[in-house]
């Protein structure tokens, strides 16, 4: 075997070029390439970036160790024309491979193909230069195509920008909340007594706030929202949470942990919570999820004073009836019973609006 000194120090890819029958191409056996080939090969063999030869008329393949990982699990690519190599993306990089044979060099930043190198069709972006390659006559006679894959930057930045979006959203949701607790606070209690309540109401969002943060946005976890809200509270033992798992929008969540909030504040002051022997129970049930089956949450009180019905309406009833209903599609129910306190919300389970398309 010929000594082919200039595959030395070419990596795995110089040992395959080495041992590779190239009498069966146009390119011939190695031992008669032209010094332009052969200086042209041990410079890409020689290259930390993925570089590709394509040399002839038939633009014939010879690559690098860093070129394998964008070939992927394609069929042996050495050796092979360069247009049945990448057959499923030819009418797309063919004519870019034309300019550089035409011995004009192409620079593309980002280009979009639908590749097939692992068995199935796959988006991917690459940055890569063609450039000609010319022998001693100045003739072109290969293409060096020097290439970087960027779909992982692509597609960052392309994430990076819907959440940039969703964040501009939510705080859009999130301020008119805020709005909104200010305002019906300032419509329903003394100024002297606003601050406070309005105090305790963000404190209450931005529990949910917290949760959401946990989970990315995508969705979150009823019972995480109704723990961290009653966390404030208190009364740990005097209240028992019971429901299977159950996922909440971001806006979902928001409302939940005000009317959390609000039914919390009412127990601790005028009902179950406000003696040693009273006791909520906080529990709820859930069918098949995005199905017409049931969603509903209950809080009830129980041994608690007696419980008479309210002479005007504050807030907390105004956001139970007004807020939570319509922002879950269901029916809210708050029965001032003697024995204690019972709101209850009903809604189908698609009405359960889990954003799941922020998350990834």
């Amino acid at each position: 075997m010929p000594l082919l000194h200039f595959l030395e120090g070419g990596g795995n890819m110089g040992g395959a070029i080495r041992t590779f029958d190239w009498s069966a191409t146009p390119l011939g056996p190695a031992r008669d390439w032209s010094p332009t080939l052969k200086s042209t090969v041990a410079l890409i063999l020689g290259s930390r970036f993925p570089k590709c030869l394509a040399w002839g008329a038939d633009m014939t393949c010879i690559y690098n160790d860093a070129f394998l990982p964008i070939l992927g699990n394609k069929e042996e690519a050495l050796g092979r024309p360069m247009r049945k190599v990448w057959s499923e993306v030819w009418s797309e990089i063919g004519p870019i491979a034309q300019i550089a044979f035409a011995g004009e060099a192409t620079f593309i930043e980002d280009f979009p193909l639908t590749i097939d190198r692992n068995g199935y069709p796959e988006q991917a972006w690459f940055t890569f230069c063609y450039s000609p390659v010319r022998d001693e006559t100045g003739d072109v006679v290969g293409m060096m195509d020097t290439v970087i894959e960027t779909t992982g930057m692509v597609e960052a930045r392309r994430q990076a920008t819907l959440l940039n979006q969703e964040l501009a959203h939510r705080m859009k949701n999130t301020l008119a909340v805020v709005s909104a607790v200010i305002d019906q606070t300032f419509r329903t209690a003394p100024i002297e007594d606003a601050r406070r309540l309005i105090g305790q109401r963000l404190q209450a969002l931005g529990q949910a706030h917290d949760v959401l943060t946990r989970s990315r946005w995508s969705d979150a976890p009823l019972q995480d929202i109704v723990q961290e809200t009653l966390q404030p509270h208190g009364h740990g033992e005097s209240i028992r949470l019971q429901g299977p798992a159950v996922y909440l929008s971001a806006d979902q969540s928001f409302s939940m942990a005000l009317a959390v909030h609000e039914l919390a504040t009412n127990a601790v002051k005028y009902g179950a919570l406000s003696v040693p022997s009273g006791k909520v129970a906080i529990a709820w049930e859930a069918g098949r999820a995005g199905t017409d089956d049931v969603f509903a949450f209950e809080w009830a009180e129980a041994d608690g004073p007696q419980v008479a019905l309210p002479k005007r309406r504050g807030f907390g009833s105004r956001l139970l009836k007004r807020a939570l209903a319509p922002q879950f599609g269901g029916a809210v129910d708050i029965a001032y019973r003697p024995e204690g306190l019972r709101f209850t919300l009903q809604t189908t389970m698609k009405r359960l609006r889990t954003d799941n398309a922020v998350s990834s």
